[in-house]
């Protein structure tokens, strides 16, 4: 799009906002969840108010490998068969087979849930599932990166406990919805090869498997605080919240700025070179 149909865009685009006196369901999905526990503030002007943040760019290369992997995994969904990563792991597990799997790692509607204490509906997209003989469901989620070194674990930092909840409202959703759920889940983490003499128009990566044993017993907790703030007034940014200081300070001199009196377009007389003239400095 040129920039004026992009101004059109957000000029038009009006977000669903919660509406406190509105018997309807509101809509949240699981990164919204965490959205809210990394800053109360931004996820009530947004809900409240629909003043998003700016969007971060879309990281071309993870989604490739994810529907890759879809693919890949879905052959195996079709024949009933395991595929070779589970072999290896020693894993009597098969790609998940249901009429809604699709519908369930669709971004805007996923596996959805109405939580009557909240009235919230809450939605997540799985990036797959996985079943055992017993009929016990095993979220997995797809995860790409290309570091030194071999990723073989989660560590103790903020991107990898956001994939720990990422996993377990996942579980919490499935169960919501009837179905018997592990508390294990597993990441298929694909790391890229930085390490060869040649590009040779193609990457290649290391895959292996993560298990992870989760908890979903902070969600409905969450989501009880999520309401609590979509009722309230403004509520304190978050501690590591990177926006809501700049948004502070942004408004604070943007403020100032229009208070300060805008000097006259100087007119130089035409018997005067222009290097005579001493104009006010606009910059």
């Amino acid at each position: 799009m040129t920039r004026a149909k992009d101004m059109a865009f957000y000029k038009s685009y009006k977000p669903r906002t919660f509406d406190p006196t509105s018997n309807e369901p509101f809509k949240v999905s699981r990164s919204k969840i965490d959205f809210f526990g990394e800053c109360p503030r931004c996820f009530y002007m947004e809900a409240r108010f629909g003043l998003k943040r700016p969007s971060m760019p879309s990281f071309t290369l993870n989604i490739a490998v994810d529907a890759l992997l879809k693919k890949e995994f879905d052959a195996h969904r079709t024949a009933r068969t395991t595929h070779p990563l589970l072999k290896n792991y020693g894993l009597d597990l098969v790609p998940f087979q249901h009429p809604q799997i699709d519908v369930w790692r669709e971004n805007f509607t996923g596996v959805q849930v109405l939580h009557k204490p909240t009235n919230l509906l809450v939605f997540g997209a799985v990036d797959d599932i996985w079943v055992n003989s017993a009929g016990e469901l095993f979220v997995v989620d797809y995860k790409a990166t290309s570091k030194d070194g071999a990723v073989d674990k989660l560590e103790d930092t903020r991107w990898h406990n956001q994939y720990r909840r990422q996993i377990e409202v996942y579980q919490w959703l499935l169960r919501q919805n009837g179905f018997t759920v592990s508390n294990t889940g597993y990441f298929v983490y694909v790391n890229g090869k930085k390490d060869r003499a040649v590009f040779d128009a193609k990457l290649e990566f290391d895959v292996v498997l993560i298990s992870y044993t989760g908890s979903d017993t902070w969600v409905e907790t969450a989501l009880a605080s999520m309401k609590v703030c979509l009722l309230g007034s403004l509520p304190e940014p978050g501690e590591l919240c990177e926006f809501c200081p700049y948004r502070q300070v942004a408004s604070g001199l943007e403020m100032a700025t229009l208070k300060l009196e805008v000097p006259k377009t100087h007119v130089v007389p035409k018997k005067k070179r222009s290097s005579e003239i001493i104009g006010p400095a606009l910059f």
